[in-house]
C-alpha cells in the first residue's frame, strides 16, 4: 500500500484510498472495474464517493459496457438531452474533441444538469485518448465553499431558492423557424427548475452551496439587481484556489464525482489536439433544502403591487 493510503472497510478484497485534494478528491487502487464488484466493495466505494466528492481510478482499461455496469451499481443511467451520445447507446456520452470538432461549453463551473427537476447524483468519466499537454479538469468542493462563508451570509442564504435553466445549450438550436420550433419543444420538456441555494448532502449531512454560473439564472422572487449581485458574489467563491482540486488525466483513468457536493470545469487548452472520453450519468433525486423556503414577502419589496395580481385591472391586448 502506498504511503498515506488507507484501507477501505471491505473484508473481501484489498482496496486502498489515498487523499489527493484537501477538500475533495481521493485515489482508489486495488479494484478492477473490468470485473463485476461484490456488495462490500460497492458499498465501500459508494461511501468514499460521498465523503470525498471525487474518486480517481487509475489504470482501468475498461470497455463502454464496463463503464455502464460500474455506474449502474449506484443508480439508473440517464440520457443527456443535448449530448453527443453513442448511436446505439444514448446513455453513453462520447466526447471526441479534435480539429473540426471543438469542445462543448463545459469550461464553466457547473454541477451537471441542474436544469432538471432531479439533477444527477453522480457522473463517471473515462479517458480513452488524451493530449500530451493540457486537457485537465478542475473540481471544487461546494460544501467547503459554503463552510467558508461568514455566519451572516450563511444565515442570509438560508431558505432562498434559485432558478436553473439549460441556457448554454440553447445556442445549439439555429435561429430558423425549424430551430426555434425544436427549441420550444425542449423548453416545454425541460422548463426552468427551482432548487434550494443551500442543500444538504443526503449521506454526509454537510450543507452545500448549490448554484453555478452555467445553469443558475436568478434567485427566485428577488429583484433582478439584488439577485445578480448575490449570485455574482457566490459564483466568484469558486475562484478560491484552496477549495479546488485540478486533475491531470492519464490514459485509461476513471473519475467518479458526486454532483450533490462538487462542481467541475473542463479546461479547453488542448484544442485542436484530440481528447476522447466516455461518460455516463447516474440518476438523482430532488435536492434537499437545508431549511424551509422563506416567505416571498421577505425576498422582495414592491413600491407598487404587481398589476397582474388584481382582477380589477385593465385588460391588455394579449388577454382579449
Amino acid at each position: 500500500m502506498d504511503d498515506g493510503a488507507i484501507a477501505l472497510k471491505n473484508e473481501t478484497s484489498t482496496i486502498s484510498l489515498k487523499q489527493k485534494g484537501v477538500f475533495l478528491g481521493a485515489e482508489i487502487t486495488g479494484v478492477d472495474l473490468t470485473q463485476p464488484l461484490d456488495d462490500a466493495t460497492i458499498a465501500a466505494i459508494g461511501q468514499a464517493h460521498a465523503e470525498h466528492g471525487l474518486l480517481i481510478f487509475p489504470k482501468q482499461k475498461i470497455s463502454s459496457e464496463d463503464l455502464k455496469r460500474f455506474a449502474r451499481y449506484y443508480g439508473d443511467l440517464t440520457v443527456h438531452p443535448f449530448s453527443s451520445s453513442a448511436e446505439d447507446a444514448p446513455e453513453l456520452i462520447v466526447y471526441d474533441q479534435k480539429e473540426g470538432n471543438p469542445p462543448p461549453p463545459t469550461d464553466i463551473w457547473h454541477t451537471d444538469e441542474t436544469f432538471r427537476e432531479c439533477p444527477p447524483m453522480g457522473t463517471v468519466l473515462c479517458s480513452k485518448i488524451i493530449p500530451d499537454v493540457g486537457g485537465d479538469t478542475a473540481f471544487i468542493s461546494m460544501s467547503a465553499v459554503y463552510e467558508g462563508l461568514s455566519d451572516k451570509m450563511q444565515s442570509f442564504l438560508s431558505g432562498l431558492e434559485a432558478v436553473h435553466d439549460f441556457k448554454p445549450f440553447k445556442t445549439l438550436f439555429p435561429e430558423t423557424p425549424e430551430g426555434i420550433e425544436r427549441l420550444r419543444k425542449f423548453e416545454d420538456q425541460y422548463p426552468p427548475s427551482t432548487h434550494p441555494i443551500v442543500t444538504v448532502h443526503p449521506v454526509t449531512d454537510k450543507k452545500v452551496l448549490f448554484v453555478s454560473p452555467q445553469f443558475t439564472l436568478k434567485i427566485k422572487g428577488m429583484e433582478e439587481d439584488e439577485s445578480n449581485t448575490i449570485l455574482d458574489l457566490l459564483f466568484r467563491k469558486t475562484y478560491i484556489h484552496e477549495y479546488q482540486y485540478r486533475h491531470r488525466w492519464e490514459q485509461d483513468m476513471v473519475l467518479f464525482w458526486d454532483n450533490r457536493c462538487a462542481q467541475h470545469s473542463a479546461i479547453h487548452d488542448y484544442y485542436p489536439k484530440r481528447r476522447l472520453m466516455e461518460r455516463v450519468t447516474i440518476k438523482g433525486e430532488r435536492p434537499v433544502a437545508a431549511s424551509d423556503a422563506v416567505d416571498p414577502s421577505a425576498v422582495r419589496r414592491y413600491l407598487n403591487p404587481p398589476v397582474m395580481d388584481f382582477e380589477s385591472r385593465q385588460k391588455r391586448q394579449h388577454e382579449l
